[in-house]
């Protein structure tokens, strides 16, 4: 996972400084998430691997699945990926660009794991309050999990708050075992 990170973290930097210079931030992620999305596609990823298929071949079929969602510059990107034998560090990429554009925008993408759904209400106040403790605009995305009984668990970056109902039975356990 880290030389992953390392090897795809010029890529993504290279690519975000293009883009901020452009002016097309957004452009660029839709792009790299499309890429990602291809790249991730098992049927692809067996390509990748194939060395009955050359690598302009393949550049080209990737362009092509991407259609509408590639442009020219990204479709260059492409093909530098493939000629450097890369391709796979796609996901990568977009992962590390997108933190990069964030970190840019002052905004942190928060994850909010939760038993139950949050109302509005909740929304609202949990943005709200995050902003406050983490000095950042927030982009709040929710999911459900029933394992986590109640409360929620928070994730913005390399934070966590961890604030369910299981963490909570599970540190009265060891507490209690001690």
């Amino acid at each position: 996972m880290a030389e992953t990170q390392t090897l795809a973290r010029p890529y993504a930097e290279a690519v975000f400084e293009l883009a901020d210079g452009q002016g097309r931030l957004d452009e660029w992620s839709q792009a790299l998430n499309a890429l990602s999305a291809i790249v991730s596609n098992p049927d692809v990823a067996l390509l990748l691997d194939n060395p009955e298929i050359a690598d302009s071949r393949l550049a080209d079929l990737v362009i092509e699945i991407g259609g509408d969602d590639l442009d020219e510059s990204s479709a260059n990107l492409v093909r530098l990926l493939v000629a450097n034998g890369r391709l796979s560090l796609a996901p990568a990429i977009a992962t590390l660009y997108e933190q990069r554009k964030a970190e840019a925008e002052h905004r942190v993408d928060v994850n909010v794991t939760s038993a139950v759904e949050f109302s509005e209400e909740q929304r609202a106040a949990l943005a709200k309050s995050l902003e406050k403790r983490l000095g950042r605009s927030v982009r709040l995305t929710f999911e459900q999990d029933e394992d986590v009984i109640g409360g929620a668990v928070i994730r913005a970056g390399d934070l966590v708050i961890d604030g369910s109902l299981r963490a909570q039975l599970e540190r009265m356990r060891q507490s209690l075992a001690q």
